[in-house]
């Protein structure tokens, strides 16, 4: 087993990942927004106590806060980090109220709220396109080349060399496809299609669930069909095919995503499984042990994890104010002040009982809350 990484190590993986990525985010508003003609008065890696800060000749203030866990740019007009809008910024000059946010055309301000999940998603796909140009594409094909007795595939009917066409109705294109599937689904009823010297047909059956552990000890349940791939098939990718093989990779991730946190919520899965920022910074470090390439490619998926989260429709993060802007275009008028309050404070609620929950389930995966119930006991 992999040791796991010293506390030095983790802390200083974690900061060399969330750091960089907050930048790039934080950098697309602010580079959308100046050339929108947007001042910025403010511009933050990191909240709280002001560990180092300077002020360019924009009259930005450029800052590094002491807790890296996110940043924000604070725009002309802006009442705080959230991007509230300042009831005050119509009493200044004409000129100021020009360099203004509130004051740019609702596309404006759109392209400038979108532009750092933009970045996010742009930064993973220039990564993964790099990968897929120096290792190219696994291409194995979506065929069993052997099944595991007593698998959920042997109980399905399911023999070597057939070819899984589809689950559930999703087609089956790679053998990357069935695994990707699969994991995320443990104990799942599954109809699958298979083809057989020529012919289709259907089997039912259910994915089986297995309790598995990484090189460093941790515990995680996964679905398995039970069948291995035959030969590996790796396609060289060319320079101009990178970044669509990367973007394809990108929507697999994000697909992915979306479907973990749709069987949280409907129950499928237990919120135990969501991770925080102490979780992130732990693999953070044990990524930081396996070379370059594994910590760059983990950098990638948090970047992707990132822009997502952010896109989510939740005030106070940059999908609640697109949201409040779908909402403008429908109606031709802004959404009412008191309206904005209310979701501001409920969204920051929700992201503070969020937090928690996660800093909880964190700290439990660390066994703290074992320890303290055996000196307390």
């Amino acid at each position: 087993m992999i040791e796991n990484p010293g506390f030095l190590l983790t802390v200083l993986a974690f900061v060399a990942v969330i750091g960089p990525l907050v930048f790039v985010h934080e950098m697309g508003h602010y580079l959308v927004g100046r050339w929108c003609g947007v001042k910025a008065d403010a511009f933050s890696i990191g909240f709280g106590p002001e560990l180092a800060a300077w002020v360019d000749r924009r009259g930005t203030r450029w800052r590094i806060a002491a807790f890296p866990l996110g940043g924000y740019v604070k725009f002309k007009g802006d009442m705080n980090a959230a991007s509230q809008t300042d009831p005050k910024w119509l009493e200044q000059s004409a000129a100021e109220r020009a360099q203004s946010f509130p004051a740019k055309p609702l596309w404006q301000r759109a392209a400038i709220v979108a532009a750092g999940p933009v970045i996010n998603f742009l930064f993973a796909i220039v990564i993964l396109a790099a990968f897929a140009f120096v290792h190219g594409e696994s291409r194995t094909p979506a065929i069993a080349g052997q099944v595991q007795p007593g698998s959920a595939a042997a109980a399905a009917g399911i023999e070597s060399g057939d070819r899984i066409v589809s689950l559930n109705g999703r087609e089956m294109a790679t053998f990357d496809d069935i695994r990707l599937y699969a994991q995320i689904r443990p104990g799942e009823p599954v109809t699958i299609v298979v083809e057989r010297d020529g012919q289709k047909f259907d089997r039912q059956g259910q994915i089986g669930s297995v309790e598995e552990k990484d090189g460093f000890g941790n515990s995680f349940r996964i679905g398995r069909l039970g069948i291995a791939p035959g030969a590996p098939v790796i396609e060289p990718v060319s320079l101009w095919r990178a970044p669509i093989v990367a973007i394809d990779r990108t929507g697999d991730i994000v697909r992915t995503m979306v479907e973990t946190l749709g069987q949280i919520v409907g129950g499928g899965r237990s919120v135990k499984e969501l991770g925080g920022p102490l979780k992130i910074a732990e693999v953070s470090g044990q990524a930081a042990t396996l070379g370059v390439e594994s910590f760059v490619f983990f950098m990638a998926l948090i970047s992707i994890n990132l822009g997502f989260i952010n896109l989510l429709p939740i005030p106070m993060l940059d999908g609640g104010h697109l949201l409040f802007y779908g909402l403008e275009a429908i109606q031709r008028r802004p959404v009412s002040p008191q309206v904005q309050e209310w979701a501001y404070r409920s969204g920051l609620a929700l992201l503070l009982t969020v937090m928690m929950l996660v800093t909880f389930n964190d700290l439990s995966s660390f066994g703290l809350w074992e320890r303290l119930s055996d000196l307390i006991g």
